[in-house]
This record gives C-alpha cells, sequence and structure tokens, in this order.
C-alpha cells in the first residue's frame, strides 16, 4: 500500500505542480507557516481521483444521505452516511451528472399525439387559456409517493368534479390532467399513478399541496406518515437548438413538444417507478436499522437480544417488503402504457429508468433482503440450536436422577436381602 508522501511526492514532481510551487516560494514570505497536513490531505485526494479516474462532484450523492432525515433511530457518521450492518452491500450514489440522451422527434410525437385517442371526452369550451410556451422555458417537476395505492374510480369523480381539464386522459395505470386556476389558466400538468405515486410539471409548491389535500388525500388507500412519504424533484427545460437529453436532474427537450401528453406521460412513469423504489429503500433501511446490532451481540456475548416469536415476527416483515417489491408493485414492470404506445415511447422510458438506475437498485435492495434473510435465519437457527440443546440437558439430567434413583433402590434391595 503507497503511504501518504509518495502520493505528495508524485503530485509534486508533475510540471504543473512544480510551477505551481516555485510561484507559491515566490509569493510566500519566509517566515510564513505552511500548513503540511491540509497539503497531505490535498495531495492524498488528488492522487486517488487521478489514480482512479473518477472525480466527486457535488451532485453525486449517496441515496441514504436524504433518506437519514426521515428514519427513526438511525445513526448518522460523520460523513453524513446512515450506519449499515455488517453484511449488508453499501449503497450506490446514482450518478446525477450522467449524461443520457432521450430519442424524443418533433414529427414523430406530434403524430402520436395525433393520432391518440382521448379515452375522456374533452369540455366542449376550453375555460382556461393554455401558456404560451418557448425556448428557455424551465419548471419543477415534482414526483410524490403518498400511499401504496390510489382508488381509482374515486380519483376519477373527484377530478371530473374539479373540472373537465383536470381529467384529460386515462390509462390502465395512469391519469393525466391539467391544473388550472381562474386568473392564470393552464399552469401546468398532473399524473396520478395507481401505485400511490403523483407526478407535477410546472406546478408551484401551494398548487401542489392544493392537489395532494383536496384530491388525492381522499383516494389514498393505505397512506403512509408525512415523515415516511417519498419525494424527489427533478427540472425541464424546454430548448430549441439543444438535444433532448437528462442530465443533473434535468429533462431537456425541444419547446415544440412542452404540450405533448405522452412524452410526459413516457417521462413520468420512469420518475414514478424511482420514487417509489426510494419509498421501498427506506423500508428496508429501517429494517436494517432495528437489527444491525444482533450480529455484533451475538459475536461479543454469544446471546441474541430477540425472543423466538420476535425472531419470526422480523422473518414475515421482510418477506412481506420483499414480495412487495418483486411480486405485488409494478416497479420492475414495463407499465401496459407502452403496450399500444409507439416504440418511441417506450424507448425514451427505457433511458429515463437507465439514468435513474433502477434496474441497479433493484438488485442491490433484493441483496439487501437476501442478507437480511441469511441473517436472521441465522439467529433462529442458534436459537432453535440453543433450545435442542437445554432439551438435550435436561434428557441428561433425568436419565443421571433416574440411574441415582436406581441406584439407591439396588442399595435398599441388597440391604433387604442381608437382613
Amino acid at each position: 500500500m503507497r503511504s501518504v508522501s509518495s502520493y505528495r511526492y508524485r503530485v509534486d514532481m508533475s510540471p504543473q505542480a512544480s510551477a505551481n510551487n516555485n510561484d507559491s516560494r515566490q509569493r510566500t514570505p519566509p517566515t510564513s507557516p505552511v500548513s503540511p497536513a491540509k497539503d497531505i490531505k490535498t495531495a492524498f485526494r488528488e492522487a486517488r481521483s487521478a489514480s482512479t479516474g473518477r472525480i466527486r462532484s457535488p451532485e453525486r450523492r449517496p441515496l441514504q444521505r436524504t433518506l437519514s432525515k426521515n428514519l427513526p433511530g438511525s445513526k448518522v457518521l460523520p460523513a453524513g452516511k446512515v450506519a449499515i450492518a455488517p453484511g449488508q452491500p453499501a449503497p450506490g450514489p446514482r450518478v446525477r451528472d450522467k449524461f443520457v440522451s432521450l430519442p424524443v422527434d418533433v414529427d414523430d410525437a406530434a403524430a402520436t399525439d395525433s393520432t391518440a385517442q382521448l379515452s375522456v371526452a374533452p369540455a366542449e369550451e376550453e375555460p382556461y387559456a393554455q401558456p404560451e410556451i418557448g425556448p428557455g422555458t424551465r419548471g419543477r417537476i415534482t414526483v410524490y409517493c403518498v400511499s401504496d395505492s390510489l382508488d381509482r374510480e374515486m380519483l376519477d369523480k373527484r377530478l371530473k368534479q374539479r373540472g373537465p381539464q383536470f381529467l384529460l386522459h386515462s390509462y390502465p395505470e395512469a391519469v393525466y390532467g391539467q391544473y388550472s386556476e381562474l386568473g392564470q389558466g393552464i399552469v401546468g400538468d398532473v399524473l396520478y399513478f395507481d401505485y400511490g405515486v403523483v407526478v407535477f410539471w410546472g406546478l408551484s409548491k401551494k398548487q401542489e399541496q392544493d392537489v395532494l389535500k383536496n384530491l388525492v388525500a381522499p383516494c389514498q388507500l393505505s397512506p403512509l406518515p408525512p415523515a415516511k412519504a417519498a419525494k424527489d424533484e427533478f427540472q425541464f427545460n424546454y430548448a430549441s437548438n439543444e438535444k433532448s437529453n437528462i442530465q443533473n436532474d434535468t429533462v431537456t427537450i425541444d419547446y415544440r413538444l412542452a404540450r405533448s401528453h405522452m412524452i410526459k406521460i413516457s417521462i413520468s412513469h420512469a420518475l414514478a417507478q424511482s420514487t417509489k423504489l426510494v419509498h421501498f429503500e427506506a423500508r428496508v433501511l429501517n429494517i436494517i436499522t432495528d437489527t444491525r446490532d444482533l450480529p455484533e451481540h451475538l459475536a461479543n456475548t454469544g446471546e441474541i437480544l430477540l425472543s423466538k416469536k420476535e425472531i419470526a415476527q422480523l422473518i414475515g416483515t421482510v418477506f412481506i417488503e420483499k414480495s412487495r417489491v418483486n411480486l405485488l408493485s409494478t416497479v420492475l414492470d414495463t407499465p401496459e402504457f407502452f403496450w399500444d404506445a409507439p416504440d418511441s415511447m417506450q424507448t425514451l422510458y427505457t433511458r429515463i429508468c437507465e439514468y435513474c438506475e433502477l434496474e441497479e437498485r433493484v438488485v442491490v435492495l433484493n441483496n439487501r433482503y437476501q442478507v437480511l434473510t441469511e441473517m436472521l435465519d441465522m439467529l433462529r437457527d442458534h436459537q432453535n440450536n440453543s433450545q435442542s440443546a437445554y432439551l438435550e440437558w435436561i434428557v441428561i439430567w433425568l436419565i443421571v436422577i433416574s440411574v441415582v434413583i436406581g441406584l439407591f433402590e439396588c442399595t435398599a434391595l441388597v440391604g433387604w436381602h442381608r437382613e
């Protein structure tokens, strides 16, 4: 292993570093002290980045850094990471500065929207004016996971009561509508997903809360507490001469596609699944936080803190959470919306999933479930072995007692015959 001094020597011997050192010697008076600790740390970080080819960006932050605030009882390390139980896979950061091009064509999108059929009849008169959208228009994309699922029938009813523009398109797994206010016209777009996720395009925080409290809250099935609700934020940028892409959580598309609901639905499907996955990641982190001390206590004392019933309950909880991700949830499935949509829309959805790293995060999540299952199985086997050993000792002592009693009986019989 290379020492810190060797890294410093390699950095200082580079031509650029030598020039910088010469300049610093000319500018710095001989009497001014130099902080060697700071130089060593800086040289070490630069040398490590040069050797690995990785440059740490402030945009790259672990997922747990955002989840640690919502985890009750979680220990936060000095670096800002949540403590993980021994044997658990380390969480990988989602690379936010990754550039992913989006296959969006103006002509194809226009043709797709023109042939798309409305499942809900539009209003005869448009009471609200559409906003003017030009190059350089930016806004917020906010994704909320507020419940396990939504009552679709009640949601459709409430949206129709609110106004015809609130329910424009209805699909097997999603509902698309627009948010409008008197005096402002159409403000933005709202998408409601059956698995308890709502996506907002271009709305303010106050308008988002209005939708969540007055429209979504009465339709929630198994609502999540505010502290456990997952939220993710992105940006959209309508450009004129820039290729469609997503980078640094900013979706850039041509401004002529701003009114294409098919593109927004395709993008929102991937973002909604990503936020739903954040909710599942938070739940498994709660289990990890509750069980992280069990292996260490077993290794130090040889005893298990939990009873047999509590271990069985934890095993059932882990199985339920794992089945929610792999069996009952639609996070791993391609939405039915893309069965009838053009191939370009599914390609767009796939690119957004690639940016959000859905497949990699699902693999890490399942690995965590697997480690938890193995740990709990080990604790259960150890407890069963301890119980079996306890029963064996009981049998042994019963045998000893029976032998002692037999000896006394034999002694008594021998003494009786002598008399």
